[in-house]
Parts: C-alpha cells; structure tokens; sequence
C-alpha cells in the first residue's frame, strides 16, 4: 500500500509489479472495469467524502467521550491519524488517476453530515435527471394484448363469483 509499503511487499505480487508500477496498472484496471460498465449502460457516479483532520479528531473524541460510540473506535484508529499526509496524498493520487468524464468523482465536504448528504442526494438527482428515462412505448398489437388479458381476468372472475 501506499501508506504501508511492508503491507503490498507481503502479497507476493509478480514481479513486473512492483511499488512503482501496481499504482498505474491498478488505476488502469478500474479505468478499463468503469468503461466496459458505461459502454453497457451502467452510469457511474463515485464520491470522496472529504473529512478535515480537525473533524475527524473530533469524531474520535465523541467515540471516546459517549458511550454508545465507544464500540467504534479502536487502537489502529488513533495510530493511523499520524499518517493523514500520506493518505491524503494517496487520495489525490487515486482520484486523479481514476476520475474520467465517464465516471466522475465527486469530492463533497464532509464535516457538516447534512451538507455531505445534501450534495450528494443533488449530483444523484441530476444524474437520473441527465439520463432522460422513460417508459417503453407499446405497440397496438401489445395494447390489444393487454386489453383481451383484461377480458380474461373478468371473464373468470364473473366464473369464480357464482355470476354464471
């Protein structure tokens, strides 16, 4: 990993793929899986949700001070804190390399949960807004179709309530 390098020399990857190299042939894969996902008409919307180390501290204290939080938080919660620079940078690396016109990330502010969830519910609806939906048109044949299930349904209703 980018963060903890020992961790991805412990998977025993190939060797073509080594610290330097697994980043962009890893972006790539997920570059090529989002494509072949919208050229089968999947859309793709994807989100960071940016927390502020400041806010994240703060997080962490309310998982320490109220007892019904303190099942979230652990040790490794605290210990991580001290690499926020390499996550970031390794944030900023991913989403760059991985946000096309295709599959945008969307990176909202996250601090004020009610904002975050705002902003995201509003790139969602403009999203279905932008993918102009709309039911199927059938045909008169179809509608004819339908019209003798109808007769069908009634007839054998009329059958099943003693109207016969």
């Amino acid at each position: 990993m980018r963060v903890h390098p020992e961790i991805l020399r412990g998977e025993g990857l190939p060797a073509r793929l080594d610290e330097k190299t697994i980043w962009n042939s890893r972006y790539q894969s997920i570059i090529g899986l989002e494509r072949h996902l919208d050229e089968n008409g999947t859309r793709i919307i994807k989100f960071f949700l940016h927390l502020s180390k400041e806010e994240q501290r703060n997080r962490l204290m309310r998982r320490i001070d109220l007892p019904d939080k303190n099942w979230k938080l652990a040790p490794a919660d605290i210990e991580e804190r001290k690499y926020w620079e390499l996550y970031w940078k390794a944030y900023e690396n991913c989403l760059s390399a991985t946000s096309t016109s295709e599959s945008p990330w969307y990176v909202v502010p996250a601090d004020d949960k009610k904002n975050a969830r705002l902003i995201v519910s509003q790139v969602i609806a403009e999203t279905f807004e932008g993918l102009d939906m709309s039911y199927p048109q059938i045909s008169e044949e179809r509608q004819r179709e339908l019209q003798s299930m109808r007769s069908q349904l009634r007839h054998k209703e009329a059958c099943n309530s003693g109207g016969y």
